[in-house]
């Protein structure tokens, strides 16, 4: 399938929103890396930002503190979620694992 044509107005829209979008789920990674969010709290900010639920949540665990890739490959594999999943995909029970097992 070719990819759509843009005016030079949508492109420079389309590349804003990617920005904005980059720089949020920045903000959201460092807030989990400096212990001011939780799991549980990006978890309720999926509910109603679309930019956290598409982030994957494999990112989220290596932000983290204390979790390396071998236990971020680990806790997925325990929980049952596949590599390339987002925040947005999990269900209520993957999420209260998750919550049990990293706070």
């Amino acid at each position: 399938m070719p990819l759509l044509s843009m005016t030079p107005v949508q492109r420079m829209a389309a590349q804003e929103n990617a920005a904005t979008a980059r720089r949020s789920r920045t903000a959201l990674l460092d807030s989990v890396r400096s212990g001011r969010s939780r799991l549980s709290n990006v978890f309720a900010r999926a509910e109603r930002d679309p930019v956290v639920a598409r982030t994957k949540v494999s990112l989220v665990l290596h932000a983290v503190p204390g979790i390396g890739t071998a236990r971020v490959v680990a806790l997925m594999a325990e929980v049952g979620i596949g590599a390339d999943r987002r925040i947005g995909e999990l269900g209520d029970r993957q999420r209260r694992e998750l919550v049990a097992r990293v706070g």
